[in-house]
């Protein structure tokens, strides 16, 4: 079975420091997006005359506090535990306040990785 680790880095100046560390533990492919959360722009101070569920312009049009989404699909359990290792190693435990979000996935079919991941579970 495969494993789509998915890791929401709090501070962006760690992501560098992530990504070799995973790299070390043998990840050779991570999608990286740019992400931000709604209770980061509450505490940055959202505008008052945005609405409870704002749209994607009222969002885009206050000043945003970006975090790093990390997304890797890996092939065995071995590796997502290297991952997670890795990242506290670098950031600290998981479990205090403004470090980061990681949960991992099961993955049912993966097409496109080119790394040997089966297409289908067994």
């Amino acid at each position: 079975m495969a494993y789509l680790v998915v890791f929401v880095v709090d501070d962006p100046d760690e992501c560098t420091t992530i990504l070799e560390s995973w790299e070390a533990v043998g990840v050779t492919g991570v999608t990286i997006l740019e992400s931000t959360g709604l209770g980061r722009l509450k505490r940055a101070g959202l505008r008052d005359d945005l609405p409870l569920m704002p749209s994607i312009r009222d969002l885009l049009q206050t000043r945003e506090v970006h975090h790093r989404t990390l997304l890797s699909v890996v092939d065995d359990q071995e590796t997502v535990d290297k991952m997670v290792a890795a990242v506290q190693e670098c950031i600290g435990d998981l479990s205090q306040a403004d470090t980061g979000i990681l949960f991992v996935v099961p993955v049912l079919q993966v097409y496109g990785t080119g790394n040997g991941i089966p297409n289908a579970s067994a």
